[in-house]
Protein backbone atom coordinates (compact mmCIF):
# COMPACT_ATOMS: atom_id res chain seq x y z
CA UNK A 1 0.00 0.00 0.00
CA UNK A 2 1.23 3.70 -0.87
CA UNK A 3 1.71 6.05 2.06
CA UNK A 4 -0.93 8.44 0.24
CA UNK A 5 -3.69 5.59 0.51
CA UNK A 6 -2.74 4.67 4.14
CA UNK A 7 -2.59 8.23 5.26
CA UNK A 8 -5.98 8.81 3.21
CA UNK A 9 -8.31 5.61 4.69
CA UNK A 10 -6.16 6.70 8.38
CA UNK A 11 -7.08 10.24 8.25
CA UNK A 12 -10.09 10.77 9.52
CA UNK A 13 -10.17 7.95 12.52
CA UNK A 14 -6.54 9.38 13.22
CA UNK A 15 -7.98 12.94 13.68
CA UNK A 16 -10.65 11.24 16.08
CA UNK A 17 -8.16 10.05 17.78
CA UNK A 18 -5.78 12.38 18.74
CA UNK A 19 -9.18 14.66 19.50
CA UNK A 20 -10.42 12.67 22.40
CA UNK A 21 -6.90 12.02 23.39
CA UNK A 22 -5.72 15.95 23.50
CA UNK A 23 -9.27 17.55 24.23
CA UNK A 24 -8.54 19.90 21.19
CA UNK A 25 -9.19 19.63 17.31
CA UNK A 26 -7.06 21.81 16.47
CA UNK A 27 -3.87 20.36 18.47
CA UNK A 28 -4.96 16.94 17.18
CA UNK A 29 -4.74 17.77 13.82
CA UNK A 30 -1.33 19.28 14.30
CA UNK A 31 0.17 16.03 16.26
CA UNK A 32 -1.69 14.04 13.46
CA UNK A 33 -0.08 16.18 10.85
CA UNK A 34 3.54 15.79 12.44
CA UNK A 35 2.64 12.05 13.14
CA UNK A 36 1.99 11.45 9.32
CA UNK A 37 5.17 13.80 8.24
CA UNK A 38 7.41 11.66 10.00
CA UNK A 39 5.76 8.81 8.54
CA UNK A 40 6.17 9.60 5.39
CA UNK A 41 9.40 9.65 5.96
CA UNK A 42 9.90 6.34 7.58
CA UNK A 43 7.23 4.62 4.90
CA UNK A 44 9.46 1.81 4.41
CA UNK A 45 9.98 0.85 8.26
CA UNK A 46 6.14 1.92 9.24
CA UNK A 47 4.86 -0.32 6.02
CA UNK A 48 6.44 -2.88 6.92
CA UNK A 49 5.77 -3.54 10.23
CA UNK A 50 3.37 -5.53 11.62
CA UNK A 51 0.33 -3.35 12.74
CA UNK A 52 1.23 -0.02 10.59
CA UNK A 53 -2.06 1.27 11.85
CA UNK A 54 -1.08 1.20 15.45
CA UNK A 55 2.74 2.03 14.80
CA UNK A 56 0.99 5.24 13.14
CA UNK A 57 -0.96 5.63 16.52
CA UNK A 58 1.84 5.13 18.85
CA UNK A 59 3.65 8.30 16.51
CA UNK A 60 0.74 9.83 17.65
CA UNK A 61 0.92 9.12 21.34
CA UNK A 62 4.27 9.96 21.43
CA UNK A 63 3.45 13.39 19.29
CA UNK A 64 1.21 14.34 22.14
CA UNK A 65 3.37 13.24 24.92
CA UNK A 66 6.37 15.60 23.55
CA UNK A 67 3.83 18.25 22.67
CA UNK A 68 4.08 19.93 26.17
CA UNK A 69 8.12 19.50 26.17
CA UNK A 70 7.43 21.67 22.83
CA UNK A 71 4.98 24.40 23.78
CA UNK A 72 7.05 27.13 23.83
CA UNK A 73 7.10 26.81 19.68
CA UNK A 74 2.61 27.05 20.04
CA UNK A 75 0.24 29.05 21.19
CA UNK A 76 -2.61 26.56 21.70
CA UNK A 77 -5.67 27.27 23.52
CA UNK A 78 -7.83 24.13 24.57
CA UNK A 79 -11.48 24.61 24.79
CA UNK A 80 -13.98 22.68 26.83
CA UNK A 81 -15.93 22.85 23.66
CA UNK A 82 -15.95 19.22 22.44
CA UNK A 83 -19.08 19.48 20.29
CA UNK A 84 -16.50 20.46 17.41
CA UNK A 85 -15.92 16.84 17.45
CA UNK A 86 -19.24 15.24 16.74
CA UNK A 87 -19.41 13.74 13.52
CA UNK A 88 -21.93 15.44 11.12
CA UNK A 89 -24.68 12.38 11.30
CA UNK A 90 -24.58 12.23 14.76
CA UNK A 91 -27.99 13.41 16.36
CA UNK A 92 -27.73 16.54 18.38
CA UNK A 93 -28.60 15.64 22.24
CA UNK A 94 -28.25 18.17 25.11
CA UNK A 95 -27.28 14.76 27.36
CA UNK A 96 -24.82 13.77 24.97
CA UNK A 97 -22.87 17.37 24.61
CA UNK A 98 -23.00 17.58 28.52
CA UNK A 99 -21.48 13.98 29.21
CA UNK A 100 -18.69 14.69 26.27
CA UNK A 101 -17.92 17.98 27.89
CA UNK A 102 -17.85 16.78 31.52
CA UNK A 103 -15.78 13.34 30.04
CA UNK A 104 -13.27 16.32 28.26
CA UNK A 105 -13.23 17.43 31.21
CA UNK A 106 -12.66 14.63 33.80
CA UNK A 107 -9.63 13.58 31.11
CA UNK A 108 -8.01 16.80 31.15
CA UNK A 109 -7.20 16.25 35.18
CA UNK A 110 -5.42 13.56 34.14
CA UNK A 111 -1.30 13.15 33.61
CA UNK A 112 -0.74 13.06 30.27
CA UNK A 113 0.34 9.01 30.25
CA UNK A 114 -2.86 8.20 32.54
CA UNK A 115 -4.95 10.03 29.58
CA UNK A 116 -2.79 8.38 27.11
CA UNK A 117 -3.51 4.70 28.04
CA UNK A 118 -7.09 5.50 29.48
CA UNK A 119 -7.98 6.49 25.84
CA UNK A 120 -6.25 3.77 24.19
CA UNK A 121 -7.86 1.14 26.01
CA UNK A 122 -11.58 2.57 26.16
CA UNK A 123 -11.71 4.91 22.53
CA UNK A 124 -9.61 2.31 20.80
CA UNK A 125 -9.86 -0.95 22.50
CA UNK A 126 -6.19 -1.80 22.68
CA UNK A 127 -5.20 -4.56 25.16
CA UNK A 128 -2.18 -4.09 28.17
CA UNK A 129 0.18 -5.08 25.51
CA UNK A 130 -0.75 -3.18 22.52
CA UNK A 131 -1.11 0.07 24.76
CA UNK A 132 2.53 -0.61 26.30
CA UNK A 133 3.73 -1.08 22.91
CA UNK A 134 2.10 2.55 21.72
CA UNK A 135 3.46 4.12 25.54
CA UNK A 136 6.95 2.86 25.00
CA UNK A 137 6.45 1.22 28.99
CA UNK A 138 5.80 -2.02 30.19
CA UNK A 139 2.54 -3.77 30.76
CA UNK A 140 2.90 -3.08 34.59
CA UNK A 141 3.59 0.49 34.02
CA UNK A 142 0.09 0.46 31.72
CA UNK A 143 -2.08 -1.21 33.82
CA UNK A 144 -0.85 1.71 36.77
CA UNK A 145 -1.37 4.31 34.96
CA UNK A 146 -5.11 3.08 33.71
CA UNK A 147 -6.02 2.10 37.29
CA UNK A 148 -4.94 5.47 39.26
CA UNK A 149 -6.22 7.40 36.36
CA UNK A 150 -10.07 5.41 36.92
CA UNK A 151 -9.46 5.47 40.31
CA UNK A 152 -9.18 9.77 40.20
CA UNK A 153 -12.04 9.87 37.87
CA UNK A 154 -13.65 8.03 40.56
CA UNK A 155 -12.93 9.83 42.98
CA UNK A 156 -14.27 13.75 40.98
CA UNK A 157 -17.07 11.83 39.85
CA UNK A 158 -18.12 10.62 44.01
CA UNK A 159 -17.80 14.08 45.19
CA UNK A 160 -19.45 15.75 42.21
CA UNK A 161 -16.51 17.66 41.88
CA UNK A 162 -17.12 20.47 38.88
CA UNK A 163 -13.85 20.66 36.86
CA UNK A 164 -12.89 23.41 34.74
CA UNK A 165 -10.37 23.69 32.01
Amino acid sequence: MHFEEFAREELPDLVRFAAVLTGDRDLAQDVVQDALVRAHQQWRRVAAADRPKLYLRKMVVNGYLSWRRRWYQRSVHTTPDVTRFAEAATPDHADRIADADRLAQLLATLSRAQRAAIVLRFYDDLDDAEIAEVLDCAVGTVRSHISRGLSSLRVQIGNGKQVVC
